[in-house]
Parts: C-alpha cells; structure tokens; sequence
C-alpha cells in the first residue's frame, strides 16, 4: 500500500530534482564522505563579499578541554554590547561547518545588529556522543564568560541552530537550565533533529523522497550515538524529545515543513513545552520539504518562512 504524506509545494516540488544531485535523499553511511564535500561551504570570502559585516576567529576550549574553532560575526561599526545568537550548523551531525547556511544567517548581523556566534562543533561518527554537545555548550559558555571582550550583551543571548543544530540548540538551552550557565533570552529551533527513536508517523511518510528521509535520520542518528542509539542510555541534551521536564525554559520559536521527517516531532516538542508551562511559538509550513528555505530561498513558501522567523528574533531582541 502507497504511503499516504502531505504533498511538496507545487513550487518547492518543481527544485527538487536539481537539489537531488548534491543532497540525496537517502544517506547511507557510505555516502558520508561524499556529503562532507557536497555540502561544504563555499569560501568566506565568497559569503562576505558586498557585507556590512566584520569576522573574527578564537580557539575556544571544547568537550575534554581540547580546543574547537568560533567564528564571531559583527556588523562593521557596531559598537558597545549587542544582542547575541550562539549559531549551531546543520548537517545530520555528520558533515556542515560553522560557515553551513552562513548567507542567510548574516541577515541577523546585518538587519537586527546581532553578534552571531559559529563553534566548529566536532562530527560523528569520528567524534560520537557527547562531543557535539558539549562543544556547543563550551562555546556557550565561552561566550557569556567573554561578554565584555566580544561586546555580547547577557540580556539578549539566545541559542539557534537549523537541522541536527536546532536539536543541538534545544540541547544548549536544557543544559543551561540544569547547570545554572547562561540564562538565555530565548532558543531558535529550525526543524531541528529532536527525537533518535524514530517513531513518529512523519518519520516514516518521508523514506526515499524530499531532503533527509528515514534511512538518512537512522544513520545520522547511529554515527553520533554508536551502541546507545534507540536506547534509555540516550542524553536528553542530545536528543531533547526525551527529557522529561520542560519547565522553566526560554521562549522557543520552532518551525518546520509539514512534508518532512522532523514534522511530528517538532509539534510534539512545541506542545511539551507548552504543557510544562513554558513558551513556544510553533509555524508548520504547508508543503515544505526539509531545509527548504536553504535549497529553494527564491520560493515564495521559503520567503515567508524566512520573514516570519526574522520578525520573531527581530522582537524577542529589540532594545
């Protein structure tokens, strides 16, 4: 029996052949090597050309104390503290790099004035559990502990990440309420990566069709988590479906396509919150297919989406 699913917008359907080339729906382990090259960034300076924009770069200390890469983005001539965004990239957790979607990050540095925040976290299945994690939350860290070196103001830090980052930004902010770090303003979660159980109805409409499937989110999720994938031994801060106490969290905003893995999961984890009484604003975009708003930016679905998200941030860190 066919699979029922929600359908891609008609024009986000119409990219899909051309992203299929460099993003294949299905991605197997032995497809990771050639992810890492497929996804790579295209050169800074390429990204920079034409922006307001100022790059500085910091060995900071990560998971175990050994040192991980910070980019730190600022608009040029801004002076004195600004509000502050702890960026973690996409990638499935197994391939991306801190400059990963960077161009439409750098609308926050450039429109709101934001100091964007890219650690080099480090990748499975090279570095499994709880590496990614941990270099994130040190970066964090790093950045509420520098705040008078790098112009952040303490009041506006909030944690963002898209894809595996949104589940890593979740991650952050669960951590940071647990050990008493950073309090943050708020956290960004862009359909992000939440559950490693894959039980969700959209988790399994999404096998061998649109960007990320089933085979794609089992094999990410078994790199970063070897022999503790699908079981109790699995952290919340990894996987943040999991935690039992949503309580006392920063306000979310979280979005999503409907024809996507991480639909259910996202809506799941926006309802959680509310019930533990906290904050979150949920958009489930119709017809959009993951990362949308990066492989088809020009859409109308895309822009919206964009716009919305940027509207959000724009109020949650005005002066």
């Amino acid at each position: 029996m066919t699979q029922r699913r929600s359908r891609f917008d008609a024009e986000l359907a119409a990219s899909l052949s051309v992203i299929g080339g460099v993003f294949p729906p299905t991605i197997t382990p032995s497809l990771i090597d050639f992810m890492r090259v497929s996804y790579a960034s295209e050169p800074l300076a390429e990204t920079l050309n034409g922006r307001r924009v100022e790059h500085s770069e910091y060995q900071v200390p990560g998971h175990l104390g050994e040192d991980i890469t910070v980019s730190v983005f600022r608009r040029s001539g801004d002076t004195g503290r600004r509000p502050t965004i702890v960026y973690a990239h996409s990638g499935g957790l197994m391939f991306g790099d801190r400059f990963s979607a960077l161009g439409l990050n750098l609308d926050w540095v450039e429109k709101i004035g934001a100091i964007l925040i890219c650690p080099e976290y480090r990748l499975a299945p090279e570095f499994q559990d709880p590496y990614a994690r941990e270099d994130m939350y040190a970066a964090l860290l790093w950045t509420a502990e520098n705040s008078d070196t790098l112009g952040v103001d303490p009041a506006r830090l909030i944690v963002a990440g898209a894809s595996s980052g949104g589940g890593l930004a979740a991650g952050m902010a669960l951590a940071a309420r647990d050990r008493r770090g950073p309090k943050l303003k708020g956290q960004l979660l862009t359909y992000p990566m939440l559950d490693d159980r894959g039980i969700t109805p959209s988790t399994h409409q999404f096998d061998g069709i649109g960007v990320w499937d089933r085979v794609s989110n089992e094999t990410g999720w078994q790199a970063m988590l070897g022999d503790d994938y699908r079981t109790e031994a699995v952290s919340p801060y990894i996987a943040p479906s999991r935690a039992n106490d949503l309580t006392d969290l920063p306000p979310a905003y979280i979005d999503v396509g409907s024809a996507e893995i991480f639909r259910d999961e996202a809506v799941a984890y926006a309802s959680a919150l509310w019930n533990d009484g906290s904050e979150a604003e949920l958009h489930v975009w119709p017809g959009g297919f993951h990362a949308f708003d990066i492989f088809a930016a020009h859409t109308h679905l895309a822009q919206g989406m964009i716009s919305t998200r940027m509207a959000w941030i724009e109020k949650l860190l005005a002066d």
